[in-house]
């Protein structure tokens, strides 16, 4: 490389990031350099890595998988994109749109405080699935919110086990691509909790479009009905899902910046 490129840390919830301000979309990266910036022994340590780029005059996510993968959406990076925006004095607070490969996102930012993301459409694809984990399988619901979700229902998250390894979804022709697969503890009041296994990067601290997906199919599960409002617990933290009656997800949540990086060794 012939300039320093650099990285700079941050999460959502404790899902991690980390972000590459890339606004000439010049800066060249591989699936490979990837993975060794987000490992977490040898590099940076994160759950994903963010180029934000601007394409024709639109800032745009290019967001990517802890393994290099390329993935459609991430609600909880969103949030961390835009805070890195309003903090560094790039984008004015308040109301402004990223482009994602899931389509154009509009996010309220404030300085100071929770930031809120229309998320899109959240559909239930009207099919039953199931996932196996731990010598339990539970049955559950195939969502999309731009990216594929399994969200299956458990009596207590404890039964779940380790997610080290992908639990085993049926049907899996269902999931060419692969899935992000919810597991989900129904709690009073319109809360719950939650545990994640996002492909291509294992289990992370906290997944917004897995929140997305998880407040509608709570929503079917308890015979509820549009509009609704959840309380979701990832381990990582709390977030609040709103789905009007079309469906339309609207995700809140905190985003932090922390720390910035020379990545500069990891891209030679």
């Amino acid at each position: 490389m012939t300039h320093p490129v650099i990285g700079t840390y941050g999460h959502g919830t404790e899902n991690d990031f980390v972000l590459i301000f890339d606004p000439e979309n010049d800066v060249s990266i591989t699936e490979s350099q990837i993975a060794a910036i987000c490992n977490r022994a040898t590099g940076i340590g994160a759950d994903g890595l963010i180029r934000i780029v601007k394409n024709d005059g639109k800032w745009f996510m290019d967001y990517r998988n802890a393994d290099g993968s390329i993935a459609e959406m991430c609600g909880n990076g969103i949030r961390v994109m835009a805070k890195y925006l309003v903090t560094r004095s790039i984008q004015p607070e308040g109301i402004f749109a990223i482009d994602t490969r899931a389509g154009m996102k509009h996010l309220r930012v404030p300085m100071d405080g929770d930031i809120s993301v229309n998320m899109g459409h959240v559909t239930d694809e009207m099919e039953e699935i199931e996932a196996s984990n731990n010598g339990h399988t539970w049955s559950g619901y195939n969502i999309n919110v731009g990216n594929p979700h399994a969200v299956v229902f458990v009596d207590s998250l404890e039964d779940v086990g380790s997610l080290a390894d992908a639990p085993a979804v049926s049907p899996a022709s269902s999931y060419p691509e692969g899935v992000n697969v919810e597991f989900v503890e129904i709690l009073p009041n319109f809360e719950a909790k939650m545990r994640v296994h996002e492909r291509g990067s294992g289990e992370t601290r906290s997944c917004g479009t897995g929140t997305c997906a998880v407040a509608l199919a709570a929503t079917l599960k308890t015979n509820g009905k549009l509009p609704s409002r959840w309380t979701i617990y990832p381990p990582g933290g709390r977030l609040i899902v709103d789905i009007d009656g079309h469906s339309n997800a609207t995700l809140t949540g905190p985003a932090v910046i922390l720390e910035d990086h020379d990545l500069t060794k990891f891209l030679a």
